[in-house]
């Protein structure tokens, strides 16, 4: 029986990795990277690429993250910068949008699934990130990529299904005090384990999903239920 053909673009990330290698084992995984060369801001290699490589399915895990670290001095929304507000509109939703459009043009079915973030739902929280805030162009760049998988499901249908999964804090072996304080303000009073997306992203994969589009699937132990 022929594997199933899955495209993961942001493949050397923590999140990409790990969906990655789960995916494997399964289906015949193609991986784009910025650290295996390859540019998705980059419209001329992004329509070059795809149309020459054909898949059933797109896992976006490529992302520009906004990381806090403990002592890191930030100031307020008064001291950003637009060139850095613009940089992850330009790579989080445009270059986003790029890398769907060509594997809409050049696959005429198959399935796409986003990846968004409870930041891009709710505000993040001062208090959880050492008192710092997170940039606003991350949040703003996250919910607009809600949006954009609604757009483009409804678009793309019935030939294309397009759905986003918006997870919350993933312990990727973050520090034993922030994950403490996480899974305080947290009803499941944990962080996800890194494996648990694996199931979800392979669901909208395949044809278990058949009749799911335009979706998305928040998995956050109830973060935005408060």
């Amino acid at each position: 029986m022929k594997k199933q053909k899955i495209i993961i673009t942001g493949s050397e990330g923590l999140l990409g990795k790990q969906i990655s290698n789960y995916l494997a084992k399964k289906f015949q995984v193609y991986k784009l990277d910025l650290k295996l060369g390859d540019d998705l801001t980059n419209e001329e290699f992004v329509k070059k690429w795809f149309s020459n490589n054909k898949a059933d399915s797109l896992v976006n895990c490529f992302a520009l993250n906004d990381i806090i670290n403990s002592g890191e001095k930030r100031g307020t929304i008064f001291d950003i910068t637009l060139e850095s507000y613009s940089k992850f509109l330009d790579i989080n939703l445009t270059a986003l949008f790029s890398v769907c459009r060509e594997f809409a043009r050049n696959n005429k079915k198959g399935t796409i699934v986003n990846f968004s973030a409870t930041t891009g739902m709710v505000s993040a929280r001062p208090d959880l990130y050492f008192g710092k805030h997170k940039h606003p162009g991350y949040s703003v760049s996250k919910a607009g990529v809600i949006n954009l998988t609604k757009f483009l499901a409804t678009h793309l249908a019935p030939d294309i299904r397009v759905n986003c999964v918006a997870p919350g804090g993933v312990d990727f072996g973050v520090a034993k005090s922030f994950q403490q304080k996480y899974s305080k303000l947290t009803p499941m009073k944990r962080m996800m384990k890194r494996n648990e997306l694996n199931k979800i992203v392979e669901y909208l994969c395949t044809k278990e999903s058949s009749y799911v589009t335009g979706a998305n699937f928040v998995v956050d132990g109830g973060w935005t239920s408060w």
